[in-house]
């Protein structure tokens, strides 16, 4: 009985079954399942450019532009003095105090330090005498040596008044016989010299007018051509800039025009485009081989006026004696002659003088320097058996490198600080690339990239080569006035001189790898959905930099958009979107 109750269905069973099985409501199910697909489906679509440009790269860009840029090398040394003092302290002394610090300023006589000795008269009284003894050596030793610049000079003006005596009594003698056809022939060196003074005049206005392409004021024998060659070229640039203005016209916001239209108008600006590179590339070749033989031109007339203009000068000097005889020429040789003689004959005698004289003091100064080592050798003696002493400074200057401290015990020869001298100026060296050291010249100006509170200035005052074994760099020398230190290090900036170039991209927008240097450009495509944008590799050559922008060359156009940066990793044909601004 219980096994036949399990297969009877209850009449609400039964019910639901039908309900199931009615194909209305099947048909209701698959409508309902549709539409939500479908809906789901347009949202993805609305959604889709949305959701892949969350995905992509996002990328700050920056148009190239063109200008001027002044190319910079960066660098950094340490500053050093010109000249220093190394402070020593004889013998094993303890150091009782110290007077200075590093940096510290000091002017000559200033005591430094006191080490350990205990007061003595005899050591005083042999320090004062050692002081007089060594102030009286060192006048000794700057007592200036004869100087015979002036001597020397008269004789060779005296020389040169001679030689011109003999050339004008050489020139009258020879000239007695050909006067006549030396005039004339100076007279036509005259009017060859004037006609090519005159053609370097006419040839350079022709050179400046090639080069500000302004060619009213320049000749027409030599611009006729060129003038021709310019017109078709500014005729193409003005077509091309008329198809420019359509074209952005068409595809302005808010434009009526057809895709027929548009189209045919990008390829008429493609076509004048092209039209005008060609007449811009024929006038720059025409004007450059014009300018190149002009230059040969002028190069020519002026050797010519140069040779004219020497053998007029050399007719009229050779022809200006004033009319005198040959007997009055001979006679200013024979008194020109004399008066060389004398001289020479005065600097003779006073250099025997001179040079007794020295001998004598210079047996004066051994003398002297006699008596100061042996004061030196009395006080060094008497130092070392008395008790404090002060260590004086010998010049003027800042400290620096101080190796002791109170307490320390010093050594025999051994610097304990260094005085910087600081009137003989601070120095500092850059080594750069040999190409680079090309670029700049002794003078230039360097701007002090870390001098936080001003008032250093660097000049360059010597260009040496580097001398490590095999190094093809230089090495630049700057000295430096101001507030610096020795020892510490700067950061110049070196100007190389400025140029006008066509394509300028940040410099962070160059990029390199195995087959050079590149920029990495935004070109835009069209889509159902809108525009993508998309990453494309310029190969680029560097032709100079300053702290923010490099100046290139390549397949570069004006004012495209180079990718600066990006918030992951770019790599060519990559799809990017643009960072909104």
């Amino acid at each position: 009985m219980a096994e036949n109750t399990e297969h009877i269905k209850t009449a609400s069973e039964i019910k639901g079954d039908e309900e199931v099985k009615d194909p209305r409501k099947r048909r209701d199910i698959i409508k309902t399942i549709i539409i939500v697909f479908l809906a789901v489906l347009l949202v993805l679509t609305f959604f889709s450019n949305t959701i892949m440009n969350r995905s992509l790269a996002e990328i700050t860009s920056e148009r190239a532009t063109s200008g001027k840029l002044t190319e910079r090398i960066r660098g950094s040394g340490m500053v050093m003095s010109n000249q220093s003092w190394d402070v020593t302290v004889d013998g094993n002394k303890t150091i009782e105090s110290l007077n200075v610090k590093n940096g510290k300023e000091v002017k000559k006589g200033d005591v430094l330090m006191t080490v350990s000795a205990g007061d003595n008269e005899a050591l005083t009284a042999a320090e004062d005498a050692l002081a007089a003894l060594e102030l009286d050596y060192q006048k000794a030793i700057l007592t200036p040596a004869a100087d015979y610049s002036s001597e020397n000079q008269s004789i060779q003006r005296a020389r040169e008044d001679l030689q011109t005596a003999i050339a004008k009594r050489d020139a009258a003698v020879a000239g007695q016989s050909g006067a006549k056809a030396a005039k004339e022939k100076y007279e036509s060196d005259k009017q060859e010299q004037a006609y090519y003074t005159k053609l370097q005049t006419k040839l350079q206005t022709v050179i400046a007018a090639i080069d500000s392409d302004e060619y009213s004021m320049a000749p027409a024998e030599y611009t006729n051509d060129i003038l021709a060659v310019k017109s078709e070229a500014d005729t193409a640039e003005q077509d091309y800039t008329a198809s420019c203005t359509i074209y952005t016209a068409l595809t302005a916001e808010g434009s009526t025009a057809t895709e027929a239209e548009i189209a045919a108008a990008r390829e008429d600006m493609e076509a004048k485009e092209t039209a005008r590179n060609e007449a811009r590339e024929k006038y720059e070749t025409e004007k450059f081989g014009l300018r190149a033989d002009i230059a040969g031109k002028l190069a020519d007339a002026e050797t010519e006026a140069e040779l004219y203009a020497a053998r007029v000068a050399a007719y009229e000097s050779e022809n200006n004696g004033g009319g005198l005889s040959i007997d009055d020429l001979n006679a200013d040789v024979t008194a020109k002659q004399r008066t060389l003689e004398d001289l020479i004959t005065t600097l003779s005698k006073t250099q025997k003088t001179d040079e007794n004289t020295k001998k004598m003091s210079d047996l004066d100064l051994q003398a002297k320097k006699k008596e100061v080592d042996k004061a030196r050798e009395k006080v060094d003696k008497l130092r070392s058996e008395t008790g404090s002493t002060e260590v004086i400074s010998k010049y003027s200057g800042v400290i620096s490198n101080i190796t002791v401290k109170v307490g320390d015990t010093t050594l025999p020869d051994n610097p304990v600080m260094t005085v910087d001298l600081a009137d003989e100026g601070y120095t500092m060296e850059i080594t750069v690339e040999a190409d680079k050291a090309k670029k700049v010249k002794k003078g230039t100006q360097a701007e002090v990239v870390n001098n936080w509170f001003g008032g250093i200035e660097a000049t360059l005052t010597d260009i040496k080569s580097d001398t490590v074994a095999g190094s093809k760099s230089k090495i630049l020398v700057f000295a430096l006035t101001g507030d610096v230190d020795s020892g510490s290090y700067l950061e110049l900036s070196i100007p190389c001189g400025g140029g006008n170039y066509d394509s300028i991209v940040p410099k962070n927008a160059i990029g390199h790898d195995k087959d050079g240097d590149f920029v990495l450009v935004v070109v835009s495509k069209n889509s159902p959905l809108g525009n993508r944008y998309y990453a494309e590799r310029v190969a680029v050559e560097v032709l100079a930099s300053d702290e923010t922008s490099s100046a290139v060359s390549g397949n570069l156009g004006y004012n495209e958009y180079v990718i600066t940066a990006s918030s992951k990793p770019v790599e060519p044909k990559d799809q990017v979107r643009m960072k909104d601004k």
